[in-house]
């Protein structure tokens, strides 16, 4: 049995600890521990790795942890790596990166850490086939991850190799592009399931879209992509493959319940090129348009989810030549009175790094969930537009 760390992005670890915990359920050998600050500790047997590397939407990578010690200085932790069978698991002729994070460490230097570690791997597999792995920082075979805090040190394999949010299927992006596994929390967080009528009206290059389809047609995020696993010496492909070949399509849904739209056509085509080359066979209603002029698109209410413009990026969604807060007040006013004037009965997430949001909508949240889109800190907030916004704003005097 193996330990496991699997990362995420900070604020879903609540998220990945459910999904962590669906996942187990498929296998009899995986448990789920405890969240940490940026991820959640999980263990099980090698072929767990496979199952949650194939299956986690939310998990940024899967680590399996090697060794921990306590440690001094430097010497600690090179000892600790030479001690480690590294040619179990690959060999010389594979190329390797090691990244380092440590959380109040008293030493002083991570570069000077992530070279020890390095020398240590190299060290080894010299003095026992005079040959030694190359490093490659770009697209390396495997990836050696050490985590220090104050008084351990944790060294990692990372079974995964390319971050998991990077799905396989992505060839375009917008601005500024929200990242997979950043999307599939936001959807399990705002409580969407399969079925329920969702709609994101500002959906850039259509991550949102994309993820929530792929939940649909049953896709797992990892089917259209190769793993660092498969490359360790002695992997065995058939219990893979036939997990792989046990994947149950779910049928296609008889009438649209995802929706999409963006003011930019360009953001349009994206965004339905996407949806191709994610796999979605069924049909996704997207239209260009103002996210201030759209209209609910089913009679039924269900999520709204959307992660709006800010900064620079709104310019496209006004006047160039209006300053930047006149043009947020402007857009977000419009924005308000949409939603309350065509949304009644939906449920409204905004994920967003203007803490401010609320105030610029003239609406108070019903809650509000702290999330980091990589370092930028960041919010979602839900907005229950009751029904009878509508006559309420239709009832209010108009001003002359």
């Amino acid at each position: 049995m193996a330990s496991y760390f699997c990362p995420c992005p900070r604020g879903m670890e609540a998220a990945l600890a459910e999904e962590l915990g669906e996942i187990a359920q498929l296998s009899t050998t995986m448990k789920v521990h405890n969240q940490v600050p940026g991820g959640v500790h999980c263990s099980g047997d090698l072929i767990d790795s496979y199952r949650i590397n194939l299956h986690s939407r939310i998990a940024s990578r899967v680590l399996m942890r090697m060794a921990v010690t306590g440690y001094q200085n430097e010497n600690d932790i090179y000892d600790l790596v030479l001690a480690q069978e590294w040619e179990n698991w690959f060999t010389y002729d594979h190329t390797i990166r090691v990244d380092v994070t440590a959380v109040k460490s008293p030493l002083k230097s991570l570069e000077f850490t992530t070279l020890k570690i390095k020398d240590a791997i190299c060290d080894r597999f010299r003095d026992q086939f005079d040959k030694r792995p190359s490093v490659d920082t770009k697209e390396p075979d495997m990836r050696i991850v050490g985590f220090l805090d104050a008084r351990q040190f944790i060294i990692y394999l990372d079974t995964s190799g390319e971050a998991l949010f990077k799905r396989g299927w992505r060839e375009e992006t917008g601005d500024a592009p929200l990242r997979e596994n950043l999307a599939a929390g936001l959807l399990r967080v705002a409580g969407w399931k399969p079925g329920m009528p969702l709609f994101d009206p500002m959906c850039g290059s259509g991550t949102i879209l994309c993820e929530a389809a792929q939940m649909v047609q049953g896709i797992p995020p990892g089917a259209r992509r190769r793993f660092a696993f498969e490359a360790f010496n002695d992997f065995d492909p058939a219990p893979w493959n036939e997990m792989k070949n046990s994947i149950k399509a779910n049928p296609l849904p008889a009438s649209p319940t995802i929706f999409g739209s963006d003011i930019s056509g360009d953001m349009v085509a994206m965004t339905r090129h996407n949806l191709k080359c994610a796999g979605i066979m069924f049909e996704v209603p997207l239209k260009q348009i103002e996210a201030q002029e759209v209209k609910a698109p089913t009679e039924q209410p269900g999520i709204l989810l959307t992660n709006p413009p800010y900064g620079e990026r709104i310019g496209v969604r006004g006047d160039s030549t209006m300053p930047e807060d006149e043009l947020a007040s402007s857009f977000y006013s419009a924005l308000s009175t949409t939603l309350k004037q065509r949304f009644a009965g939906w449920t409204v997430f905004l994920f967003t790094a203007d803490l401010g949001l609320p105030k610029l909508l003239r609406l108070k949240e019903s809650r509000k969930t702290p999330f980091f889109n990589g370092a930028l800190e960041c919010r979602l907030f839900r907005f229950d537009m009751v029904a009878g916004f509508n006559r309420r704003e239709a009832a209010k005097p108009k001003e002359v």
